[in-house]
């Protein structure tokens, strides 16, 4: 029997459910064991439910083909097989609310890819680089939830990661104000180009909800805890403008940052370089070994180069330089389905079982 903690997926069949899929192969701490989804696959192979929709550019691990798929609303079956779950179901915000906390009041912590719950005061929205502190209120999340053991966790919206770490390594320089311009890829929409045709060679200038979660999604991440809930920071202001471009992984950004101190070009770049958390502290094992890298060249961060970066996990930053409206501008890039997605709920769950609150039922 292994003694690694036994893993549920929630939503499994879709291309975050795909890319846990994916990552989990091989892991040192976590197996796993059952996949839930709609009715529809319910009953049938993973193999099968799935079809000629796996979206990864590695071959399906041959460990999940043959689970059957179980029905995510029978909740007490799925629970009852695991000891945590991670969460990428496709469904309505409220429905998505609901079933979350369903599961965590069977005693089964949800690490959650989703937004429905980034904005309930007791959940923790974890960069675990940069607010592990604030797992402390899954404590009172617990008691309203009449839980000993139930939570529930999520990760920030994937356009944030670009930039957000960036500006987390400068907060002794204190921003401002911050303009970010991200040009998002197509797989943070769920699709392919096979999937998505109309997104070759063309640029679509909006992205439902998206500049709305830019905006505050940082701020609440930078915020403190107080009376058992997270109350947002309330600086710097962010406007931002979020754009959908024909790639099929890799978030980018364009930003501008005023500080309320004067800082040199050499104390920004070292403190990107310098920047690390809990994850490097507790050598997490998909723990990038350096979070940001700074890159020197004009034509840098790229796609093509750089998504890759500590395999997904890391943040590459570049082209610092002063501006004539603003004091700095620069450019970031981070992998939205790994780092941005499942890859970052990955992280965090490592950080939860490393701090002990995810343990064998």
């Amino acid at each position: 029997m292994s003694d690694k903690l036994r893993v549920g997926i929630l939503g499994g069949t879709g291309m975050v459910g795909q890319r846990f899929i994916s990552l989990l192969e091989d892991h040192p701490w976590f197996e796993v064991v059952t996949i839930a989804a709609s009715p529809r696959s319910a009953g049938k192979t993973y193999e099968e439910a799935v079809g000629g929709r796996w979206k990864m550019q590695t071959p399906m691990p041959e460990a999940v083909k043959n689970i059957i798929v179980k029905n995510v609303n029978d909740v007490e079956a799925v629970a009852s097989e695991v000891d945590f779950c991670f969460s990428a179901v496709d469904m309505s915000k409220e429905e998505i609310k609901k079933i979350e906390e369903e599961y965590a009041k069977t005693e089964t912590p949800v690490v959650s890819n989703n937004s429905a719950h980034r904005w309930t005061p007791d959940v923790p929205m974890i960069v675990p680089e940069v607010n592990p502190e604030h797992l402390e209120v899954i404590e009172a999340q617990k008691k309203r939830l009449g839980t000993t053991r139930g939570f529930i966790c999520v990760k920030p919206n994937c356009s944030i990661q670009s930039y957000a770490p960036a500006l987390t390594a400068w907060k002794k320089f204190e921003p401002t104000q911050v303009v970010a311009t991200t040009y998002q890829a197509i797989s943070g929409a769920g699709k392919t180009f096979k999937d998505w045709p109309e997104m070759e060679h063309n640029i679509i200038p909006f992205i439902s909800g998206e500049e709305e979660k830019s905006e505050k999604e940082p701020l609440r991440i930078w915020g403190k805890v107080e009376n058992g809930q997270i109350i947002p920071a309330e600086a710097p202001q962010i406007t931002s403008q979020c754009i959908r471009v024909p790639i099929l992984d890799g978030h980018t950004a364009a930003v501008f940052v005023n500080f309320k101190q004067k800082v040199t070009k050499e104390e920004l770049v070292q403190a990107l370089r310098d920047f690390k958390g809990a994850p490097q502290e507790l050598n997490l094992p998909n723990a990038p070994k350096h979070f940001i890298q700074y890159l020197e060249e004009d034509n840098r961060p790229q796609v093509t180069m750089d998504v890759n970066y500590e395999n997904g996990f890391g943040v590459s930053i570049g082209r610092l330089r002063e501006d004539s409206l603003f004091d700095w501008k620069f450019v970031g890039l981070s992998h939205n389905t790994v780092r941005g997605a499942a890859g970052g709920a990955l992280l965090m769950a490592e950080l939860l079982k490393a701090k002990g609150y995810l343990t064998a039922k």
